[in-house]
């Protein structure tokens, strides 16, 4: 169940970092901050057709980070169905999970494949993880999640 958060300021995401469990390795969810995709509205995607910036007014906390939404009709979109809208991988960056790693991304690296948001951190590693979408989709899931540690 989301735990929905107003946010007025930028700065109170850190308080969310700091309330996470203390594991090996790295985060479930790929976030700066705090914040997941680096403030991008995961809906954004499918509805915009792109990354489009979020709000902080309309930021909601789930699976351990801080979603930003361009609008109230995004947020609640996302809040009646996260898993649909938060990009694979815990929004790390998909390429390199199939190659057996993590890596932070470029929220301007992207691919909706299949109903599903992937992001890549650069465009040139979008334009390998399409050249064979399925065969790294596959080694990605393979690997997912224990790249985290």
């Amino acid at each position: 169940m989301l735990c929905r958060r107003t946010l007025l300021l930028s700065s109170l995401a850190m308080p969310v970092v700091a309330a996470l469990p203390v594991e090996a390795g790295h985060p479930p969810i790929f976030a700066e901050h705090g914040i997941a995709i680096r403030g991008a509205d995961p809906v954004a995607y499918f509805t915009a057709g792109g990354p489009v910036a979020g709000q902080i007014s309309q930021g909601v906390q789930w699976d351990g980070a801080v979603w930003l939404f361009a609008s109230s009709e995004n947020r609640e979109r996302f809040e009646a169905n996260p898993t649909a809208y938060a990009p694979r991988y815990g929004g790390y960056c998909a390429f390199a999970v199939s190659r057996g790693h993590t890596a932070p991304i470029d929220p301007g690296a992207w691919t909706i494949h299949d109903g599903a948001l992937y992001l890549n951190r650069t465009l040139r590693e979008r334009a390998l993880f399409r050249r064979d979408i399925a065969g790294n989709i596959r080694r990605a899931d393979d690997n997912w999640p224990d790249v985290l540690g």
